[in-house]
């Protein structure tokens, strides 16, 4: 198994949690330079009724917290499922260099999908991005979420 399927392990082991208050199961991590997991988070918005408590942003707020900076110069966050623009435009102002996600969105994806945000070359960081890791898997989560409130 690559590094990068190994971090997505981790971000789908969060992932999995979120159901547990109603949530969309979506899970990120952040990953330092060393390969150090920095920074963990779920979906939490209907946990804490917040509509910003995205797995990618709380991932990258615990990031911050953690290595004492907002800037995430070298970091990589691992999320299941493609980042919205909300979260794409926290990714670029974070100056997190990379993103590796599970299942693509062709809904409100916004890192290649539907826009692609964190490579705008009219903004300030471009971000790379590895798509499709363990991407059946975190599909598969999804999946079997929406089609059990149906």
């Amino acid at each position: 198994m690559s590094e990068l399927e190994a971090w997505m392990g981790l971000a789908l082991e969060e992932a999995a949690l979120a159901p547990a208050t109603g949530d969309v199961p979506v899970g990120a991590v952040v990953v330092d330079r060393a390969g150090r997991v920095v920074g963990r988070g779920r979906n939490e918005r209907e946990a804490v009724q917040d509509p910003t408590a995205h797995a990618e942003l709380l991932a990258l707020r615990q990031a911050a917290a953690a290595t004492g900076s907002w800037r995430l110069d070298g970091a990589t966050l691992v999320v299941t499922l493609e980042p919205c623009a909300m979260c794409a435009g926290a990714i670029v102002l974070a100056r997190v260099s990379r993103v590796v996600l599970g299942a693509w969105d062709p809904k409100a994806g916004a890192t290649g999908s539907t826009r692609d945000i964190v490579r705008d070359a009219r903004l300030n960081h471009w971000v790379e991005v590895v798509g499709g890791v363990r991407g059946g898997e975190a599909a598969g989560l999804l999946t079997n979420f929406f089609a059990e409130r149906r």
